[in-house]
C-alpha cells in the first residue's frame, strides 16, 4: 500500500479501495511503514568514500584534476502543501509553493547527504550552509569536495564552475572549446550532471513528486522524501534499472545565475584557476600529438 501511494501518488481512498481496506488502516499502515524506512536513513544514505571515484580516476578528462571530488550538489523543488499562512514563504521560482531539497549524490547516483524541509524561497546556499551546521550534518572530509553550481560560491569544500563562461560546448568537432575557463566548465558540469540525473530518476521512480498538490500535512511531506531517497538508494544497491535516466541521454541544465552573487574564497578561486590552466595545457599537448 505504502508503494502504490508513492510510486503512483494515490491518495487514500483510493488505496483503501484497491486493497479492500478501511481508510483508517491504511493510514496507519501508511505511517507505520514510512516512519520504518525513515529509521533506515543512517544504513542507505552514508557518506561517500574517500578514494578516488571510479567515475574519475583513470579517465584523462578528470584525472588528475578532479581525484579528490567526493560527489555533486545541487537542490531541486518539490512541489509542497503547505497552510495559507506561510505560503508566501514556499513560493519561490515556481508558480506554486515548493520545498527545497538539497543533496549530496555520488558518482554512482547514490544520495549520500539529504535535507528536506526548506521553504521554496530560500536560496540554495542558506540550505547549504544550514547543512554545514546542523548535528550530524553535511561533513566534508579535509582535501575534498564537492561539485557545485555557480550559485553556492567558491569555498573551502565547494567547487563550482566559472561565472559567466560558455560550456555546453564540445571539446572536438563543432564548437569546440576556446579556453581553459569553458574547457573546465565542460569537464566540471560533465560530472556534476550526476546529481541532475538523481534527481531526475528520484521523480521518474515516484509519482508523489508529480506537480500534483500533495495532500499529507507538510512535516509527513518532508518525511516521505527522505523516504524516498532512502528507497532510491536501496534500489541501486539492487542493480540498475529503468528509471535510472542513462548519461548519454540526459541533457545538462544551464548553469543558473544567482540574484545573490556570493563572495568567493581566494584560496580556492587560484585552485581552480591551477586546474583549469593545467587541464588547458594538457589538452593542447594531446591535441598536438594526434
Amino acid at each position: 500500500m505504502f508503494l502504490h501511494t508513492i510510486g503512483h501518488n494515490l491518495r487514500n481512498r483510493v488505496i483503501s479501495a484497491n486493497f479492500a481496506r478501511s481508510y483508517g488502516t491504511t493510514s496507519i499502515y501508511f505511517r507505520k511503514v514510512l516512519h520504518a524506512i525513515g529509521e533506515l536513513r543512517n544504513d542507505y544514505i552514508r557518506p561517500p568514500s574517500l578514494e578516488t571515484p571510479e567515475k574519475i580516476a583513470g579517465n584523462h578528462r578528470f584525472d588528475p584534476y578532479f581525484k579528490d571530488c567526493i560527489g555533486a550538489i545541487d537542490g531541486t523543488h518539490v512541489r509542497a502543501g503547505v497552510t495559507k499562512d506561510v505560503e508566501p514563504s514556499f513560493r519561490g521560482r515556481k508558480a506554486f509553493t515548493t520545498q527545497n531539497l538539497m543533496a549530496a549524490v555520488d558518482f554512482d547516483l547514490r544520495f549520500t547527504y539529504v535535507l528536506a524541509g526548506w521553504e521554496g524561497s530560500a536560496h540554495d546556499a542558506t540550505v547549504l550552509a544550514n547543512a554545514l551546521t546542523r548535528e550530524r550534518g553535511l561533513q566534508v572530509p579535509p582535501g575534498k569536495y564537492y561539485l557545485v553550481d555557480a550559485g553556492y560560491g567558491a569555498k573551502p569544500g565547494f567547487l563550482p564552475p566559472f561565472r559567466g563562461v560558455r560550456y555546453h560546448l564540445n571539446e572536438w568537432g563543432n564548437n569546440p572549446v576556446q579556453n581553459d575557463k569553458e574547457l573546465f566548465n565542460l569537464r566540471h558540469s560533465s560530472l556534476r550532471v550526476t546529481v541532475e540525473r538523481a534527481f531526475g530518476s528520484l521523480k521518474r521512480r515516484f509519482k508523489i513528486f508529480d506537480d500534483a498538490k500533495p495532500f499529507f500535512t507538510f512535516p509527513v511531506q518532508v518525511d516521505i522524501v527522505i523516504a524516498c531517497c532512502v528507497l532510491h538508494n536501496y534500489a541501486l544497491s539492487q542493480g540498475i534499472d529503468e528509471f535510472i535516466i542513462p548519461e548519454v541521454t540526459w541533457t545538462t541544465q544551464p548553469i543558473r545565475t544567482s540574484r545573490q552573487q556570493l563572495s568567493d574564497n581566494r584560496a580556492l578561486v587560484d585552485h581552480r584557476l591551477q586546474i583549469a590552466a593545467q587541464m588547458w595545457e594538457d589538452r593542447q599537448l594531446m591535441y598536438a600529438n594526434l
